[in-house]
């Protein structure tokens, strides 16, 4: 083909710039960047998935250790029930020899593999104290994990305190402690009802190593691991190893070794279940966790299931090399390949390549000019003949598209209009709704105002009341009647001054002083004892606090008053109140427990839930459902919290805690009451 065929000459370009290496490029690049990426992609998949499939074996066999443990628990349930039940026992109970039922309980204890077998009298106070225990003279067998103290194992049997005695072995990681060994006993504590009482057995699980390898044996039996792993069960009491079969010495078990710190804060301290690689002891460990509860509802140790990790790294680094060794391969073989075959299409790619640079610089008018025989006629070549019949196409649609682009232009105008339209709207829409929540919270406010002062307006008629009953001659034993008219008018007063507070907050400043809660429940029954008249309630007192509180009194007596009101309202036909009082520390905190209490009509659980809502009402007609939803504002903006339990037919507790005055401010207010 001449030269004027070809087309006007270029400046040569540099290599990396031409169509040759382009194609070479696109030619390699599905096998040296496209295929490792896919690859690379697709091994860290695999070894994702690889370490999934891990952390799901540990975790299944965490789930077998739980069911074995929980097995034996039921083992040694159903075997003391079946013996609490027995007649043998039952025939000796009714003949009161101590000596040969101590002989029979001896026989069935060593015979039932338990390490200690005793009878519980229900007046026994020591010794039900266990919840297991006192589960079990109420008439329900049961058996639970249970810590026992060194001192109440030595009372059992000497040489249960011995058996559980570990000393403890400094272990990395751990969390530093002073202790040198571990006292306490991990007990698998059983009880069933029987004769005026209860039949208690147990089993120590200090190195109890036939309980740890059964469970060993059941969660990793032979062949179960890849060669060269090996799998362990461990007993912790609290982060103890109290039984186990990690090995610390060749023949040595690890008893006395310590968990390490972040498996405790994960598992003891927050409640969860560890699921990851872990060291343990000596070495690094595929590891499950799980809290073990005791009957208290305290996480008292940890049931650990693990395998060494070392052989599954090496046989995921094993199956890598391999993959990568296949790779390399498969380049070496292939790339020679797609170059000898990508030499064939150079050429006529060339000249489509120059035809087209020179429709890019705005010469619609260049053609390839490359004939359908030439370079033996393949598909490129054909596509290079074509090139020049869409060029001719290309040049009479530029005009078309021209106009659509114009068109197109006006189309996104107008688009552009409707959204700026749109966002508009949606402005004016938030501000709407941000006035609806002003509007809204200033209505709830002005509704509670409303209701609080229905409170004193109550009192007033109350007295009122007292007032017409008794009217005549003697008017001064009225005299208390009309001071508590005027404090009402006075609270009154203090309400609507809160509600301007919330209007102008910067022009008042909260004034909280200590006082003490017992007065001022003493200072608030005289403001319902027409109610407690009226409705032949009895009245209880068991004030014991004996220490400040730092709560405002208007707002404490006015939590008071609402929770008596509605003791009263739920009891219609009579009762008894109790209102106590005493010290009670929350979450490290000194406070005040105040619990007022009735023996009326009770709560269902769903009405019980929504007493706290705003607006919630049982009284229809007779109430705004306010008092409890802004006594607990109250309650809460003085540092406190209250609560309620109730249940249906027999009554309704709600308690009070609230924090301890200051010392501060305790011996101030003692200094004003010397005053």
């Amino acid at each position: 083909m001449s030269e004027a065929e070809e087309g006007p000459a270029r400046p040569p370009r540099a290599f990396w710039r031409t169509v040759r290496f382009r194609l070479l490029l696109i030619a390699l690049l599905p096998m040296l960047v496209v295929l490792p990426v896919l690859l690379g992609t697709t091994v860290s998949g695999w070894v994702k998935r690889f370490d999934e499939l891990t952390i799901a074996k540990v975790n299944s066999d965490l789930t077998i250790a739980h069911q074995h443990l929980a097995g034996l628990l039921e083992s040694r349930r159903a075997a003391i029930t079946a013996l609490g039940q027995s007649h043998a026992l039952a025939e000796l109970q009714s003949t009161g020899d101590a000596a040969e039922l101590a002989g029979f309980l001896d026989a069935a204890r060593q015979r039932m593999q338990f390490d200690f077998l005793y009878f519980v009298d229900r007046n026994d106070g020591e010794a039900t104290q266990w919840p297991v225990v006192q589960q079990a003279i109420a008439g329900q067998d049961g058996a639970v994990i249970d810590i026992f103290s060194a001192e109440v194992l030595a009372r059992i049997d000497p040489a249960l305190a011995a058996g559980a005695r570990l000393p403890l072995v400094p272990t990395e990681a751990a969390v530093p402690t002073d202790r040198t060994q571990e006292t306490r006993g991990m007990v698998v504590h059983a009880a069933t009802p029987t004769g005026g009482g209860a039949l208690v057995g147990g089993v120590l699980l200090n190195r109890n190593l036939a309980v740890i390898d059964r469970i060993n044996e059941l969660v990793y039996p032979d062949a179960s691991l890849i060669e060269g792993s090996q799998g362990t069960v461990t007993l912790f009491l609290e982060d103890v190893r109290i039984s186990t079969n990690v090995r610390l010495f060749e023949n040595v078990r690890a008893l006395g070794t310590r968990v390490s710190a972040a498996v405790r804060m994960a598992v003891l301290d927050e409640g969860q279940v560890w699921l990851d690689r872990a060291f343990v002891v000596n070495d690094w460990y595929v590891s499950a966790y799980e809290p073990i509860i005791d009957s208290f509802g305290t996480r008292v140790g940890m049931l650990y299931v693990g395998f060494l990790d070392q052989p599954f790294l090496a046989a995921k680094r094993r199956t890598l090399l391999t993959v990568a060794g296949a790779f390399l391969l498969s380049i070496f073989l292939s790339v020679p390949i797609f170059l000898r075959w990508a030499r064939s299409i150079f050429s006529p790619l060339e000249r489509m390549n120059a035809a087209i640079h020179q429709v890019e610089r705005g010469d619609l008018g260049a053609r390839s000019k490359v004939r359908a025989d030439t370079s033996g006629g393949d598909e490129i070549t054909h596509v290079a003949a074509h090139l020049d019949l869409l060029l001719d196409q290309l040049q009479e649609r530029d005009a078309r598209l021209r106009g659509w682009a114009e068109e197109l232009e006006t189309h996104v105008a107008a688009r552009t209009a409707d959204l700026q339209h749109a966002n508009r709207q949606l402005e004016a829409t938030t501000r709407q709704l941000i006035v609806s929540e002003k509007l809204a919270a200033i209505g709830e406010i002005t509704a509670g105002v409303a209701h609080e002062i229905n409170n004193p307006i109550a009192v007033i008629q109350g007295n009122l009341d007292v007032i017409h009953d008794d009217l005549g001659p003697r008017t001064a034993p009225l005299k208390t009647e009309f001071n508590l008219i005027q404090q009402q008018i006075q609270k009154v007063h203090v309400l609507i001054s809160k509600l301007l507070q919330f209007a102008r907050p910067e022009e008042y400043a909260d004034s909280v002083e200590g006082h003490a809660p017992d007065d001022v429940i003493r200072d608030s029954l005289p403001l319902v004892q027409h109610l407690l008249n009226r409705g032949d309630i009895t009245l209880d007192l068991g004030l014991a606090a004996g220490r400040s509180i730092q709560m405002n009194r208007t707002e404490l007596q006015q939590v008071l008053v609402n929770l008596i009101v509605n003791a009263v309202h739920a009891m219609p036909d009579g009762g008894t109140l109790s209102i106590g009082s005493r010290v009670k520390s929350q979450a490290g905190d000194e406070g005040i427990e105040i619990t007022v209490k009735d023996t009326g009509q009770g709560m269902e659980e769903q009405v019980l839930a929504r007493i706290f809502d705003p607006f919630f009402t049982t009284k229809q007609g007779d109430g705004t459902g306010l008092g409890l939803s802004i006594s607990r504002k109250l309650i809460d903006r003085a540092g406190g919290a209250i609560s309620a339990q109730s249940t249906p037919g027999q009554g309704t507790v709600f308690s009070i805690w609230l924090p301890a005055a200051s010392p501060a401010l305790a011996a101030q207010e003692s200094e004003q009451a010397g005053a």
